[in-house]
């Protein structure tokens, strides 16, 4: 069951949130949202099928308080959202002269209330470890009682001094399927935050219906969040369009592979009712 606090109904202990990363595509309507589903209408259609989301559009522009109040209005109680830090503050800023715009950002989420899950902070290639200060300073900064995760996205940060930092931190290392990366099985915190994320040049622009076929990585995946949960963690899992070509149907798949039943919605819409891949 994922619903609410969605917990294992086995021996685990340990919340569970599968979701995709970001709501707002309309190649959705028909195999995802019900037909003539109005693009106001989608976080509200979503959040009956899914329990949390990675939010993508805050990386590229902080929202108003009346879009953040009106998202956590359009979901049930129980539901979480995984924003991501701006862009403005982690590619164009890199971590410095950048209080403002960290500052507004946190304010902001605080509207989600107790719906505000883990705080991403997403990294690119050029990033590198002989900038660690930057990062340690920055999280160091951070206010407490918020959950923090860090990607990054070079292998020159794989190394004991960056993992001793989150862990000094209570952060979370994010583990990812980049293509030029190692998989990861590394916790450094009470909680893990997992991004499926495929590869770009492998799924066009259409996002309606599955094309690639990853079951062999699902369930590899769900091999890791099965040793996760029986070590007593949560564990956040978000799917992006790119990993196979439709992220709610990744969903679905995983919840497959871990046993997991999905409560459909009520109306003609199946849960993930996704074409099949053609």
């Amino acid at each position: 069951m994922l619903r609410g606090e969605r917990r294992w109904a086995g021996t685990w202990g340990a919340m569970i949130h599968i979701g995709t990363s970001g709501w707002s595509y309309a190649d959705w309507v028909g195999p995802f949202y019900a037909p003539g589903t109005s693009p106001g209408r989608y976080l509200n259609e979503y959040a009956r099928r899914l329990g949390s989301v990675e939010i993508d559009s805050t990386f590229y522009r902080i929202p108003t308080e009346h879009m953040v109040e009106g998202w956590a209005r359009a979901t049930p109680p129980g539901f979480l959202f995984a924003p991501k830090f701006p862009r403005a503050i982690s590619h164009e800023k890199r971590l410095q002269g950048c209080e403002a715009e960290r500052d507004l950002f946190l304010s902001r989420m605080e509207r989600l209330g107790d719906k505000l899950g883990p705080l991403v902070l997403q990294f690119d290639y050029t990033f590198r470890y002989a900038e660690h200060h930057l990062l340690e300073a920055f999280l160091m900064a951070l206010p407490a009682g918020r959950r923090y995760a860090v990607e990054v996205r070079h292998r020159g940060w794989l190394r004991d001094e960056f993992y001793a930092l989150l862990e000094r931190r209570r952060a979370a290392l994010v583990l990812h399927d980049l293509h030029y990366m190692p998989v990861l099985d590394r916790a450094t915190t009470d909680f893990v935050f997992i991004r499926l994320l495929g590869k770009r040049s492998l799924v066009p622009d259409d996002f309606s219906h599955v094309r690639i076929d990853r079951a062999q990585g699902l369930d590899a995946w769900a091999e890791k969040i099965r040793a996760f949960a029986d070590g007593g963690l949560e564990v956040f899992v978000f799917a992006n369009n790119r990993y196979q070509g439709h992220a709610p149907a990744t969903c679905r798949d995983l919840a497959r592979h871990l046993g997991i039943a999905l409560a459909a919605p009520a109306g003609p819409l199946g849960l993930f009712d996704a074409p099949p891949a053609k």
